[in-house]
């Protein structure tokens, strides 16, 4: 008996393979169950790998390699790369918790339905250990049907073992908790999904006992289904008899001597890169750009065992030994020399077992399989293998289809199962196992909040992003647009504007260049508080600094340096700086200050140049961009406090170019910056005011470039920064410029999350890579040259670098979930003057009634 045994394993007929399946007797939280074994079951976290810096690379692989070798060493262990479809419907519960304003059900519609038609799949990472033998495998009995395939116990698990399991499983799990894969016991209902999964069903999942368990006819439930056998692929059978599902399992049997990683040795992460095109009805594309590529998804499953160092170094020796004696062997004969393989094996075996004893490095034994499915027909299911094999053809990994074994494999990447055609696998170090990086990929944004748009890195997904979200955590409060004129940043910004509308938040932009005026629109179109405001002499003051930083000394020197901006240059050169700051201390030391008395106290007074300097600011005052900063106060207020989007424009605002001297600036590039810096005061003290108290806040400055290019500007937004944060209020930054954005530690510090567009310098490009947090390498400058281009060069809007909260960066895309949404937030001269003027009608109750009459 013993012969045959050793026989039929030399073969590759071991008798694993004649084991029935694995019979299901109970799930609970972290557990999987079955009549031989229990295996606890954790999930884990993704990281986010695509532009990680290498160092940091490095280091995560280093310490996921010690957990291998540590923690799992001598454990039977159980990688499961599963997808899903995303629910979008789940994003309607969701809209519930974060919207409250306006008819913010059908805004969540309208992107619900926008993520039906992306199609984006969600990745689960799952691992299962082996806890625990119940009985002898050798014993276990086959069942007939499906409950054959999966198999069905009929004996209890008691409360006392469950409890045990529980504890081993908990153990566990607070060990691998604390790494980078933050790993949680799954959850029941986890658990449930990953094994009803394999019918291809639509059924309900059942609902846990009132132990937290699922055992019994619930549990047969989970595996009512039929699964038949072909010699390359599978046939997954409904209730009603006809074709679910075809599966093809296939196996990877041959890896290259040496893999990069970042590069083809991230095999296991690769998987969600590989993409084909589906058959089409027809066969025939109108044109080159319909050609629909989607992602073939294929599943993973990989069972390994890591050896304890003692056993890797004996195998290591044993194959040394076994390279030397055909050596020598090989001497003795009249060819005198050995193979070069076989010298080549016994040089790296010993390096090998040298390098176990001085690092903490080992073996692992591992089996991968790939489960590549389709509810299409077995054509498809075909196309899909090709793909995959042809992939991992380019990256110099053999995967084959395991024909005629095909059932034995399906069965082995079953939950609570074992290795069954043990001759399908690998030996390779622990540091080329996690060199595979299977929990790599791509993840950026805040975890709850609204759905801005999906990854384009190497794992799907959506972004999500809560301008809000800084102020309610106490954290920082500024969130950045970066890039290039044209690249879709200020549309990116105000969809997040509308977000924060949604939520009832006070949302204050400043529209410097006249081209957000289509916000106004939007938000009324979708029954949002909406106004749009435009500056001039009849809101003559409402912008006064001393209104708005009082009497204390920071009034004292902003107001002499705004003055000084708007200050003609050739007053500025005769000293006309210093009876201003003289004509300010007097004002304020007579308490109840105003720029509109400082700037009679210069015309009034008996110095030549104090009086011409009152004369020139007094006519400027009278101006339509003048008046709001250093006019007196016409009473007129210009915002309400309450809740709602508010969208203010300044009429006749001419700002300089970023990277122009400011001694040649002409006088209404003066007074728009003034204003410009006026506003943003404006902006922020008035989200701080006491009635606003209790509500999100949100105060969108746009063009701030303009501001850095100048000392006073520069300091001044740094202060507004620090401001905000005090205030809880979130700050929303849009610059062309990140270069002198990033000298501003000020602002720097408050940064929460940053959006990085397109830019074509080295110097922007460095910058823009501090702010992201990216390595500053010509690797860096050509991602930041080439985002936002498609593949033909031609532009594409919204794609930018995202860097979140926790300093994690991805690739990702804005993403307007409509036509018309994207027409009335279009920031083209002519969309912008339409929205602006529809607005405008809107708020005096005249023009179109409708999004639709408005579009038409």
């Amino acid at each position: 008996m013993k012969l045959t045994k050793a026989l039929g394993r030399f073969m590759g007929l071991g008798p694993e393979r004649a084991l029935p399946p694995p019979r299901y007797e109970a799930l609970a939280d972290g557990l999987v169950i079955t009549d031989t074994v229990a295996e606890a079951w954790f999930v884990l976290s993704g990281s986010n790998t695509d532009l990680m810096a290498e160092p940091a690379r490095d280091a995560e692989q280093d310490t996921i390699s010690s957990v291998l070798a540590r923690t799992l060493a001598g454990y039977e262990c159980h990688l499961k790369v599963l997808w899903s479809p995303l629910n979008a419907a789940d994003y309607i519960d969701e809209a519930e918790e974060l919207f409250s304003a306006g008819h913010y059900r059908e805004w969540t519609q309208l992107r619900v339905d926008r993520l039906d038609m992306l199609q984006l799949p969600t990745r689960h990472l799952l691992l299962g250990v082996r806890i625990a033998e119940r009985n002898n495998q050798t014993k276990a009995k086959s069942r007939a049907g499906f409950q054959e395939a999966l198999g069905l116990g009929t004996r209890a698990v008691s409360y006392k073992e469950l409890a045990r399991l529980d504890a081993l499983t908990r153990r566990l799990g607070r060990q691998l908790e604390s790494t980078p894969w933050r790993a949680r016991p799954a959850t029941v209902e986890m658990l449930a999904w990953m094994i009803a999964r394999e019918q291809h069903r639509a059924a309900p999942l059942p609902a846990a006992n009132g132990d937290g368990a699922i055992s019994g006819a619930k549990l047969a439930q989970l595996t009512q289904g039929k699964v038949m056998p072909y010699p390359d692929h599978l046939q997954v059978v409904d209730g009603r008899g006809e074709v679910a599902a075809w599966v093809s399992v296939l196996a990877m049997t041959g890896f290259p001597e040496e893999m990069e990683s970042p590069g083809s040795g991230e095999w296991l992460r690769a998987v969600s890169e590989i993409t084909y095109i589906p058959e089409n009805e027809g066969d025939t594309f109108q044109d080159f750009g319909q050609i629909p590529v989607v992602p073939v998804n294929p599943e993973v499953s990989v069972r390994f065992e890591v050896m304890h160092k003692r056993d890797a170094l004996k195998t290591i020796d044993e194959v040394r030994r076994l390279a030397k004696e055909q050596r020598q062997s090989a001497a003795k004969h009249s060819a005198g020399e050995a193979g070069r393989e076989i010298e080549e094996t016994e040089q790296v075996m010993a390096e090998l077992a040298r390098d176990m004893k001085r690092d903490d490095v080992t073996l692992i034994e591992d089996h991968p399989r790939l489960v590549v499915s389709s509810d299409v027909g077995l054509e498809d299911l075909r196309a899909k293998v090709d793909a995959v094999v042809s992939y991992y053809g380019g990256l110099g990994i053999e995967v084959v289809v395991g024909t005629d074994e095909q059932r034995e494999l399906w069965i082995e990447s079953q939950p609570g199962d074992l290795v069954r055609v043990a001759d399908l696998g690998h030996t390779r170090t622990v540091d080329a196992f996690a060199g595979s990086w299977f929990w790599g990929g791509a993840q950026v944004g805040d975890d709850k909040g609204p759905i801005i748009g999906y990854l384009t890195g190497s794992t799907p997904g959506v972004v999500r992003n809560d301008l809000t979200a800084g102020s309610e955590r106490g954290d920082a409060t500024t969130t950045a647009f970066i890039g290039r004129s044209g690249r879709g940043k200020t549309t990116g910004m105000m969809l997040s504007l509308l977000d924060a509308g949604f939520r009832e938040a006070f949302v204050l932009a400043l529209d410097f260049k006249g081209d957000i005026g289509g916000l106004v629109t939007a938000a009324q179109s979708y029954g949002l508080n909406s106004h749009l405001v435009q500056t001039g002499t009849h809101y003559a003051g409402v912008a006064d600094l001393f209104g708005m930083l009082g009497e204390d000394e920071r009034a004292q020197v902003e107001v002499p340096a705004q003055l000084g901006i708007a200050l003609p240059s050739h007053l500025r050169a005769r000293g006309a700086e210093t009876p201003i700051q003289k004509a300010v201390n007097q004002v304020v030391a007579e308490g109840e200050p105003a720029t509109w008395k400082v700037i009679q106290r210069l015309r009034t007074s008996e110095d030549p140049l104090a009086q011409e300097t009152g004369e020139a600011l007094y006519e400027l005052s009278l101006t339509g961009v003048g008046a709001p900063f250093m006019g007196r106060p016409s009473g007129e207020p210009m915002l309400v406090p309450r809740p709602g989007l508010w969208v203010v424009q300044m009429p006749g605002l001419s700002l300089p170019d970023a990277d122009s001297d400011r001694e040649d600036w002409n006088v209404t590039q003066r007074l728009s910056v003034a204003l410009m810096h006026s506003m943003i005061a404006y902006a922020v003290t008035t989200a701080g005011r006491k009635d606003l108290r209790g509500l999100r806040k949100v105060v969108a400055v746009p063009e701030v470039h303009v501001l850095t290019a100048t000392r006073e500007g520069s300091a001044f937004l740094q202060y507004i920064a620090r401001v905000g944060r005090a205030l809880s209020t979130a700050l929303v930054v849009d610059t062309q410029d990140p270069e002198s954005l990033a000298g501003l530690t000020g602002l720097v510090e408050q940064l929460t999350t940053v959006f990085g567009f397109q830019l074509t310098t080295p110097q922007q490009q460095s910058a823009l890579a501090a702010l992201l947090g990216l390595p500053d390498d010509e690797h860096t400058r050509r991602l930041v040259q080439a985002i936002g281009l498609q593949p033909d060069g031609e532009i594409r809007h919204g794609h930018c670098i995202t860097r979140d909260r926790r300093f994690s960066c991805a690739t990702t895309q804005f993403d307007i979930p409509s036509g018309d949404l994207l027409r009335l937030l279009s920031t083209t001269p002519k969309i912008s003057r339409f929205g602006s003027e529809a607005a405008a009608d809107a708020a005096t109750g005249t023009g179109p009634g409708t999004m639709q009459e408005a579009l038409a």
